[in-house]
């Protein structure tokens, strides 16, 4: 297979991701579809944590066997091991030390005292800005998981463009239809925790191309390259940021409250990640 075909086949694994993106701009959600939404979104990404540490510890076991049989050294076994540790504490601890040194301060509270029409204009302005960091908090957390997830679909594509190379044509389009099918579903892991707020078309192009580009780039660059420390690497970081983010949008969804709802959205989000993965493991990926 030529690299143009491998390029269109991780272009359309990849962009699927569009297909959900535009639910975010749906200004007639109530709160409890909101929750819902942003709950199955968890439960796609909770599977999403599950994929991919398993392929990372499955890169990490080979070396760990290859060692045992006397094929691989103790060094490459370490370097493997502190990798997915480091990938994964940067993607998780990293994020989460990025997140509060860009978070805007908390808008101080008016102070007593004065006219009636100066505290009003007060908490009229602590309204304005209150509403704003709210805005900010949760677009700033609907693109930080499209990098999560760009991340994971980077390792996906470097499955389509390995496969496509070794001229693998049915598992090459067995994947492509599983990672569209798993992209499709991870639109909602975007847009999911950005509750009432509405974002600009512009806000989702670029959430799309973050969430799913990687996956064309991915095709790419697996096209020409085969790296199990560079897969390894980016399997750690993406499975550190995923359970960043899980954490934050339950945090979230917490104080909104359908809490029942919540958790059986979670659990169909989970179950929809399990089947899309199957076709790719029907297919042999």
């Amino acid at each position: 297979m030529s690299l143009g075909s491998t390029a269109v086949l991780g272009a359309l694994a990849g962009f699927t991701i569009f297909l959900s993106l535009p639910f975010g701009r749906l200004s007639t959600l109530t709160a409890r579809t909101r929750v819902a939404l942003s709950m199955f979104a968890v439960g796609v990404l909770a599977f999403l944590f599950v994929d991919v540490l398993a392929h990372g510890f499955e890169i990490v076991e080979e070396a760990v066997s290859a060692f045992k049989d006397d094929q691989e050294s103790f060094g490459e076994v370490l370097g493997l091991t502190l990798l997915l540790g480091g990938g994964f504490a940067a993607g998780s601890a990293g994020l989460a030390v990025l997140e509060r040194r860009v978070r805007p301060r908390r808008p101080l509270p008016p102070v007593a005292g004065g006219s009636t029409d100066v505290l009003s204009a007060a908490d009229l302005e602590l309204d304005e800005r209150s509403k704003a960091e709210q805005r900010s908090w949760a677009l700033r957390t609907g693109m930080t998981i499209a990098v999560a997830i760009g991340v994971h679909n980077f390792a996906e594509g470097l499955a389509i463009g390995v496969s496509a190379r070794a001229g693998e044509l049915s598992l090459a389009t067995v994947l492509v239809i599983g990672f569209a099918l798993h992209n499709a579903t991870e639109g909602f892991g975007i847009i999911g925790p950005l509750g009432s707020v509405r974002p600009s078309w512009r806000w989702l192009l670029v959430a799309g191309l973050v969430g799913g580009g990687p996956t064309f780039v991915g095709s790419i660059v697996g096209y020409h390259v085969t790296s199990e420390p560079l897969e390894l690497a980016f399997y750690a970081v993406a499975g550190g940021a995923i359970l960043y983010v899980i954490g934050e949008v339950w945090h979230a969804m917490r104080r909104v409250g359908y809490r029942e709802l919540g958790m059986c959205l979670l659990a169909l989000g989970f179950f929809a990640g399990v089947v899309t993965d199957l076709v790719v493991v029907y297919g042999g990926g």
